[in-house]
């Protein structure tokens, strides 16, 4: 077990008990949260609050958009502090999972699973998903079945079989068009804010709502501060705005949201039929985790509620489900099921 570079953020332990616990993290471009909880038994109903030990908070993760190394020592440090504050140490943990962002290939999981193992004893069984994992499982409580849908600064669909295959779609970032995220929402209204402005594009409220709530006095000026700071949770933060917009009946903010239904429940479709979760009649029941900001259920221009109504023409089982756990807790639960799985199969073929 190594400090890795940041020895001194483990000097806590010396005064840790050994209580046993499990590390959930869900990492995202935008922040970065770690649950500590408890060992709890996964045989009788899980207890209702969760008993939760702490929680810690830190910035992005995603490697993609801040480095590795920049990515790793987020992620120390937020476990460190997780560990800190429950007053356990890194040989109590039992379990870890980490859903992280920019986790698109084995070849990334692999990497940070290897650098877990210099951080963690050996006992601990370390888990590494992409972040639409954890929100998945936040849903499910733990469970790997069914699809998710993230639409927050980004956007991704992902799914999973009771057999263990997965599917995704979308979630390649802005250059390859995340339509329908934050960004992919509020990008395209930065976009018909210029149009009009150069006359290729319709008049639209957009125009005086934005500069309004960035304090500016000219579109021309639109293009100093997209370009200042480019970063993709500052673009996302405007989509409040379209939807203002929309709701006061703008047809350009109109026509974004509903183009952003259409691309999420896209997104949708295309995992749920890779994996044929609807059946071959496409009426199986399979749950339909809906999670992030843009999905949100507290507008009356919904676009949540319309993305459930346009795939729920086409899949009659899918059922709508609004975590009421955040997703690092669901990386948590789900990191004690696959250790307990993992026993299990151990303790059989013995």
């Amino acid at each position: 077990m190594k400090r890795y570079r940041n020895g001194e953020i483990w000097d806590f332990e010396a005064m840790a008990t050994g209580r046993e616990v499990i590390l959930g993290l869900d990492g995202g471009t935008t922040s970065t949260v770690c649950i500590c909880m408890p060992v709890i038994s996964m045989s009788q109903p899980l207890p209702d609050p969760l008993p939760l030990l702490a929680r810690a908070v830190a910035g992005c993760s995603n490697h993609n958009s801040v480095g590795e190394d920049a990515a790793r020592e987020t992620l120390e440090q937020v476990m460190a502090d997780a560990l800190s504050k429950s007053g356990s140490s890194r040989s109590a943990v039992r379990a870890v999972c980490l859903a992280v962002s920019g986790v698109n290939h084995p070849t990334d999981q692999q990497r940070i699973l290897n650098w877990l193992r210099d951080i963690f004893p050996r006992h601990v069984r370390l888990y590494v998903h992409n972040d639409a994992v954890a929100a998945l499982a936040c849903g499910t409580m733990g469970k790997l079945h069914g699809c998710v849908l993230i639409a927050g600064t980004g956007t991704i669909a992902y799914g999973f079989t009771e057999d263990g295959r997965d599917a995704r779609a979308a979630g390649a970032g802005p250059i390859l068009g995340d339509w329908g995220s934050g960004y992919g929402i509020a990008a395209q209204a930065l976009t018909a804010v210029i149009r009009a402005y150069d006359g290729r594009g319709p008049h639209t409220m957009l125009t005086s709502i934005i500069l309004r709530t960035l304090d500016l006095s000219s579109p021309d000026e639109l293009i100093g501060w997209t370009y200042a700071d480019p970063s993709w949770a500052r673009i996302a933060a405007l989509v409040p705005e379209v939807v203002s917009c929309a709701e006061a009946g703008d047809e350009v903010a109109n026509r974004i949201l509903q183009d952003s239904v259409q691309e999420l429940a896209l997104s949708v479709k295309a995992v749920v039929q890779r994996l044929g979760l609807c059946g071959e009649d496409g009426t199986d029941s399979f749950p339909l985790v809906m999670v992030g900001g843009v999905l949100e259920a507290n507008r009356r221009w919904d676009i949540g509620k319309e993305v459930i109504k346009y795939i729920s023409k086409e899949y009659s089982g899918a059922f709508p489900i609004r975590p009421k756990v955040e997703p690092a807790v669901g990386a948590a639960l789900l990191a004690w099921n696959s250790s307990m799985k993992e026993s299990n199969k151990e303790a059989y073929t013995r």
